[in-house]
């Protein structure tokens, strides 16, 4: 009976606690949300490389130097109002549903992205132009506080756990495809219409086509259902409320109410959040500084042709996007964090000497420190979807995730090009982008010391998920076969307690 007893302590999974997510749900699933990163960061690299034709666009009474700092500094006022962007779009995705905040992110990105293509100059309103330009970036920045924590909960909660890496990094696949896309256009446009017919009508062309991609991303994910663990959860919460009555439940209200969620994330996964923040700053600051910023200091601090600074950061673009699975599979193998410590150590070792190469001047030298930089950023980029969502559980995921990730990108990863050209203006540096990148290592390199590791778990809050019917009756069987094993070693360890530490006794003098 004690066996009995024994065994019944130890959970044994039934196949009904392991989730089946099927390939064609997954592809759709990851295609979807992979396509909403794509668009958002394809306007992140048409507004990088035109930085400095807009500046001249918008900002045409200041000095070279200043116009930059005016540009990048509206690129950055997007980037303040994501916190609370992330504040209204994460709780609400944990109440209502992943699926319906991505459609209606994916509408307000739409919007303001097309709408920037259609804005007068300086030349046509004056100061009203650039307060145009604000408003729309505003927009977009709230819309995309919501975009990336969204996209990767609902990616990490259809993966099945031991292939999260892998799908995780398509979503980032998507983001840097994005920007090869819009980068690639504006150094056609560059090259066919050149500087004059940039600054007078070719700028506005990149805006435009986002239209017909916000309307294709929309398509897609008004086809999209909700995720298997959102469901899990709505209909535990659900069940939760029909089995108690009103006056029974304060607690299970002030956690469904929004502060409730927020003092929840704040008090009870402060640590998450953290951990969080670290790696999110590790990852933006790289990226940021590689996409947005490395263009435009190579063409107006360093002097170098605008045609071959653009095609070397696409270059390095092409490379992120074509390893990038590579490193998700290989997180899948080897995990999250030894990867995330590793390249940590790599960016504070290789940032110094990556920026050297590229102050060199060419084309070969500069590419050589470009590669560097690509290859750092991609260990980031193809881990981080897989990673940050398994930090929180379930029912607050989307919220957590969305006011942490949005708190570290606008404090250090969307500022970062403004910080870097401010700095480098000031004091005459062409290193400090180094420094700030080894500054960002080291910060990465502690979070990611603190990190558990998650590869091929379940997501906290959720029950294991597999791809097929198969793979579930072997996961449950070898759940009871576990479970037999070591209720048998207790009961040994029971009733012959001096034959286990006979043999381990043995093992020691062996």
């Amino acid at each position: 009976m004690l066996r009995t007893l024994l065994r019944r302590r130890k959970h044994q999974l039934s196949v009904e606690e392991v989730t089946v997510t099927p390939g064609p749900q997954v592809r759709r699933a990851v295609t979807a949300a992979a396509l909403g990163n794509m668009m958002e960061w394809f306007d992140f690299g048409v507004y990088a490389y035109l930085a400095a034709t807009m500046g001249k666009v918008f900002f045409p009474s200041s000095s070279p130097g200043a116009q930059l700092v005016s540009t990048f500094a509206t690129f950055a006022a997007a980037f303040l109002v994501r916190p609370l962007g992330g504040l209204v779009f994460g709780p609400l995705g944990d109440r209502i549903g992943r699926q319906r905040v991505l459609a209606a992110t994916m509408i307000m990105m739409a919007i303001s992205t097309f709408a920037v293509g259609f804005l007068p100059g300086y030349d046509s309103i004056g100061f009203a132009a650039p307060l145009l330009l604000l408003l729309c970036r505003l927009v977009q920045g709230f819309s995309t506080g919501g975009e990336y924590a969204g996209a990767t909960t609902y990616i990490a909660e259809y993966a099945p756990d031991k292939r999260r890496g892998f799908l995780g990094s398509w979503l980032d696949f998507g983001t840097f495809v994005g920007y090869a896309l819009g980068s690639g256009l504006v150094t056609v446009l560059t090259a066919v219409l050149g500087t004059d017919g940039l600054e007078s009508w070719g700028w506005r062309i990149p805006f435009m086509v986002a239209g017909p991609l916000g309307l294709i991303g929309l398509y897609m994910r008004m086809k999209l259902e909700e995720t298997p663990a959102f469901k899990q959860e709505a209909e535990a919460a659900r069940q939760q409320a029909e089995n108690a009555s009103s006056g029974d439940t304060p607690v299970e209200e002030a956690r469904q109410s929004g502060k409730g969620r927020l003092k929840e994330i704040f008090t009870g996964h402060w640590e998450a959040v953290l951990i969080c923040m670290g790696l999110v700053l590790l990852y933006n600051v790289t990226n940021y500084m590689v996409t947005s910023y490395l263009p435009t200091f190579m063409t107006e601090t360093l002097g170098e042709d605008a045609t071959t600074a653009q095609l070397l950061v696409l270059g390095t673009m092409v490379v992120v996007a074509l390893t990038i699975t590579t490193v998700g599979r290989t997180s899948d193998r080897w995990g999250r964090r030894p990867v995330f410590m590793a390249a940590s150590i790599a960016l504070v070792a290789l940032a110094y000497p990556a920026f050297l190469l590229i102050r060199e001047g060419g084309i070969l030298m500069p590419a050589f420190g470009c590669l560097i930089l690509g290859l750092l950023l991609v260990c980031f980029a193809g881990t981080s979807a897989s990673t940050l969502p398994a930090l929180f559980p379930t029912h607050l995921r989307y919220g957590a995730l969305s006011i942490a990730f949005n708190i570290s990108v606008s404090l250090f990863g969307g500022t970062t090009p403004l910080v870097a050209s401010a700095l480098v203006e000031s004091t005459g540096s062409h290193m400090i982008p180094a420094y700030y990148l080894m500054i960002a290592g080291v910060i990465g390199f502690i979070a990611a010391f603190f990190l558990h590791e998650t590869a091929g778990k379940p997501l906290r809050g959720s029950g294991p998920m597999v791809e097929t019917p198969e793979q579930a009756r072997e996961l449950v069987a070898h759940s009871r076969t576990e479970a037999g094993r070591q209720a048998r070693d207790i009961w040994i360890r029971l009733r012959h307690p001096w034959a286990h530490h006979r043999d381990k006794q043995g093992d020691q003098d062996k």
